[in-house]
Parts: C-alpha cells; sequence; structure tokens
C-alpha cells in the first residue's frame, strides 16, 4: 500500500460530519450508515445519523390502526 492511500484512509476514518436532522456531530464510519457499496470515499455514507434514520424508518412504518370493524358477515 503506497503512502497516498494510507494517507487516504486515514483521513477518512477521522472525518466526522454533522446530522442534518439532530445536528449534532459524529465519526463518519461509527455513526452513519453507507449509501453505496464498495466506495470509501465520505461521499459514500448519508447526511442522516444512525438514530436518526432509525427514529424515522419507526415513525413512517408504524402500523396504523385500523379501527373498528364496519361489517360482520352475513346471518344466514
Amino acid at each position: 500500500m503506497e503512502l497516498d492511500e494510507q494517507f487516504k484512509l486515514a483521513h477518512l476514518l477521522l472525518q466526522e460530519r454533522k446530522c442534518r436532522v439532530c445536528g449534532v456531530e459524529k465519526n463518519l464510519i461509527d455513526g452513519y450508515y453507507k449509501t453505496r457499496k464498495n466506495v470509501r470515499l465520505a461521499s459514500s455514507y448519508s447526511y442522516e445519523c444512525k438514530e436518526c434514520t432509525i427514529k424515522r424508518v419507526c415513525r413512517k412504518h408504524r402500523r396504523k390502526d385500523p379501527g373498528p370493524i364496519l361489517w360482520d358477515y352475513p346471518d344466514w
């Protein structure tokens, strides 16, 4: 591995990003999900931290209460 490649990798590991939702600055690798496979660029990570992503997905996919059943099987 060349010195240039090592420098790029070390710079990526130490990079931090500010979450667009909560505004907290977190480590890029530990705090964010990857959006592209097999790429080690900073642009391949999302701009929303893992905690905010989990909250959003749980909020959006929550089961809605169907309410009371308004029909019955007919009595024959």
